[in-house]
């Protein structure tokens, strides 16, 4: 069956506020919860492995209460990047939560895995803040992987309108365009997902399960 890994964060502050951040578990819930109904399986995997800090539980959400209680040894758990086999991942999904503002960037282990899943024929995906793990992926040949390609991801009207601009370490949408991303959007907090050429990305907690519906349009 295929299989697609997400990649989370293993940061856990928003920045100087005091306030707890992490991976943003319906980014990933929702998401696998559709790779699941398409038979696909999936694994996990973070910048420093372990157990990854968590964010956006919220009462009522079935479904991520669900994939919690279904994957909770597994996200206990995680390996790191540089223990993982490329050719045994169909995709690599990259998932939001504002943590990885603080660590995907820098997260090179886990760019070279998913610059390597990409040049199988693999897909590369990422939702919301998770995109700022594509901003430093570079293919073979130098060129980043974003380069000419439509990309989405939290916008910087959406971080305004969060109150975080000045808290977060930069601004997303204005990096994946400094990479020559043709970056596009839709309304705030609309759902809005795009792919262009197996690279798969999303704007916000509302576009992750249309990710992975497009993720397994790409391979399909």
């Amino acid at each position: 069956m295929p299989k697609v890994l997400f990649a989370l964060t293993s940061h856990g502050q928003l920045g100087d506020t005091g306030r707890n951040t992490g991976f943003y578990v319906p980014e990933v819930a929702h998401p696998a919860e559709v790779f699941r109904s398409h038979g696909w399986d999936i694994a996990f995997v973070s910048v420093t492995g372990g157990n990854s800090p968590r964010d956006g539980v919220k009462d009522g959400d079935t479904v991520t209460e669900a994939f919690l209680a279904s994957h909770e040894q597994q996200l206990a758990d995680t390996p790191t990047a540089d223990t993982l086999d490329p050719a045994d991942y169909d995709a690599i999904f990259y998932a939001g939560g504002h943590g990885t503002m603080w660590d995907f960037p820098d997260a090179t282990a886990l760019a070279q895995l998913a610059a390597r899943i990409y040049e199988q024929g693999g897909v590369v995906a990422g939702v919301c803040h998770g995109p700022a793990g594509l901003v430093n992926v570079t293919l073979t040949d130098g060129t980043p992987l974003v380069e000419g390609k439509q990309v989405s991801a939290f916008t910087n009207e959406e971080e305004d309108a969060v109150g975080l601009t000045d808290v977060v370490p930069f601004a997303l949408e204005s990096a994946l365009i400094a990479k020559g991303a043709k970056f596009t959007k839709s309304d705030n907090f609309q759902q809005f997902a795009v792919a262009d050429n197996r690279l798969v990305t999303g704007q916000n907690p509302a576009s992750a399960a249309k990710v992975a519906e497009l993720v397994i349009a790409e391979l399909a």
